[in-house]
């Protein structure tokens, strides 16, 4: 059925023009606001009935533009349009409670009221029970009335409309908080020779956090293990496998397996339980040397590590490697020797530098960041605020929140810097 022009009422599948049948007085407020108009879809097989409900409308002046079907199947086309369906329990092609679970499927947005006859008034109070907003006996209503309970009933959906996306709002923060106690573990270390300092703060995705990840192990007194992380996408899958890799490498790394083997196993993890094939990720990971005061870098596809010593700030010259998912290659490791007892090394996900810098398309990138370490006000900032205190110039520069996840892992040895 074609969707009727304003100021016409439908009846079956023919139009009638509105002076014959004003259906709902829309001649007389013709400028009413349209968000305070209703459409009301009627589906009614009794022309008589159908007549006298638009007289009941128009009488009151009630602002609703009325359209009548007078079988489900004609009706099917127009309720994704309308507001309200006002649906006759005793169709020729739907009956009873069945027509109503009907319409009730093919009316996400729109109220629904039933019409009853004196006799079926049982038939309305089920019909409330299997969703509808309300119901109306047949002769029982006068045109109020009938206004008020249709007015009524868009209220009370758009109300329960709001009470189930505020709930669906309320589930996922709920599954965010969760997924977030996995990715963020608690550091597993027990030694005063170094200090870890982490940081985690979620993009702006609709309060559902992303998959970047990290994890801090000490398996002896002299060897840490540390890993920041990051899977492509947002959303509870993508922070899902996140966990799953987190969980993966710290079970790798406490069983002893060889260094050079935990970032090809945690591939094969990745392959194993990513939903697509197209879905990466990108890990650092350093395995620190306390006694020896020396580190191992290895990189898959993820940014460099920052190194604050003597006073300078430089990334860490690892090799950059594949992205873990994408062509199986076990990254290169990179041998790095600290030439004094107080640095620090800044581990970081990419949210972190891809917030722009000014009105262009210009990144904060690498180098950018390493700028920010190195100024002197970064320098009066105690080391546990530093990641914190980054994020917001970043965000300054960016010229609003970062719209990517960031993660951070701050390690740090006597002074730090």
């Amino acid at each position: 059925m074609a969707r009727p022009e304003r100021g016409t009422a439908v009846t079956g599948s023919s139009v009638v023009p509105a002076p014959m049948y004003p259906h709902g007085g829309l001649g007389r407020h013709a400028k009413l606001p349209p968000r305070e108009r209703l459409r009301v879809l009627l589906i009614e097989d009794d022309d008589a009935d159908a007549f006298l409900v638009g007289e009941l409308l128009a009488e009151t002046d009630a602002g609703i533009d009325l359209l009548i079907a007078n079988s489900l199947n004609t009706a099917r086309p127009q309720i994704p349009e309308v507001d309200c369906v006002l649906l006759d329990l005793g169709l020729p092609d739907a009956q009873g409670l069945d027509g109503l679970r009907q319409v009730l499927n093919m009316s996400t947005g729109a109220a629904v009221c039933v019409l009853t006859g004196r006799s079926d008034e049982h038939l309305g109070i089920g019909a409330v029970a299997d969703g509808a907003q309300d119901y109306l006996v047949k002769g029982q209503v006068d045109g109020v009335l009938l206004a008020r309970s249709l007015r009524y009933a868009v209220e009370r959906k758009r109300a329960d409309e709001n009470t189930r996306r505020l709930r669906e709002v309320e589930l996922r923060q709920a599954e965010s908080a969760r997924l977030e106690r996995g990715l963020l573990p608690q550091p597993l270390t027990d030694t005063d020779l170094v200090k870890v300092h982490t940081f985690y703060r979620p993009g702006r995705h609709e309060a559902l956090i992303g998959g970047d990840f990290y994890d801090v192990v000490q398996t002896t007194p002299d060897r840490i293990d540390l890993i920041v992380g990051d899977v492509c996408g947002h959303g509870v899958e993508e922070a899902a496998l996140g966990v799953e890799l987190r969980v993966a490498w710290r079970a790798l790394v406490l069983a002893r397996v060889p260094d050079e083997q935990v970032l090809p196993a945690l591939e094969q993890v990745l392959m194993s339980e990513r939903s697509a094939r197209e879905i990466f990720a990108t890990v650092a990971t350093v395995r620190l040397d306390l006694a020896g005061n020396r580190a191992t870098v290895r990189l898959a596809g993820h940014p460099p590590p920052l190194l604050l010593a003597a006073g300078r700030v430089v990334p860490v010259p690892a090799p950059h490697g594949l992205l873990l998912g994408v062509r199986p290659r076990p990254p290169v490791a990179y041998d790095l020797r600290f030439d004094t007892e107080d640095w620090s090394l800044l581990m970081y996900t990419d949210g972190l530098i891809e917030g722009r810098v000014g009105a262009g398309d210009e990144r904060l990138d690498v180098p950018g960041l390493s700028e920010l370490v190195a100024d002197p006000r970064a320098r009066r900032v105690a080391l546990p605020a530093l990641p914190g205190w980054l994020v917001e110039q970043a965000e300054e520069r960016n010229g609003g929140p970062l719209s990517d996840d960031v993660a951070m892992l701050l390690v740090s040895r006597g002074e730090g810097r």
